[in-house]
């Protein structure tokens, strides 16, 4: 089952480009890292304080594909500098 969701975020304390880049350079590396997923800014790339983030993952169920796709959103939840205000998710 491939599961995707697409998350917007605020981050408050971006005051340019650069730092929003290195704030989300460093959730998703550590996202990476920790989780099989596939994830990737989609949208918003050139405001400073909203980003829109999707994230892809594929298991062998449905239930499994939502278990992961959650722990990942509280995950990244974790990060102080990082607020979820949407999350939409798709199955395929």
């Amino acid at each position: 089952m491939i599961g995707s969701v697409d998350c917007e975020y605020i981050i408050y304390d971006a005051g340019s480009l650069k730092e929003k880049r290195a704030v989300l350079q460093r959730i998703m590396t550590r996202t990476k890292q920790k989780y099989n997923i596939s994830i990737s800014e989609i949208g918003f790339q050139d405001t400073w304080q909203r980003t829109k983030i999707g994230i892809v993952a594929i298991t062998s169920s449905k239930m499994a594909t939502e278990r992961e796709l959650n722990n990942v959103l509280k995950f990244i939840d974790s990060f102080p500098e990082i607020e979820r205000t949407q999350s939409v998710f798709e199955w395929f």
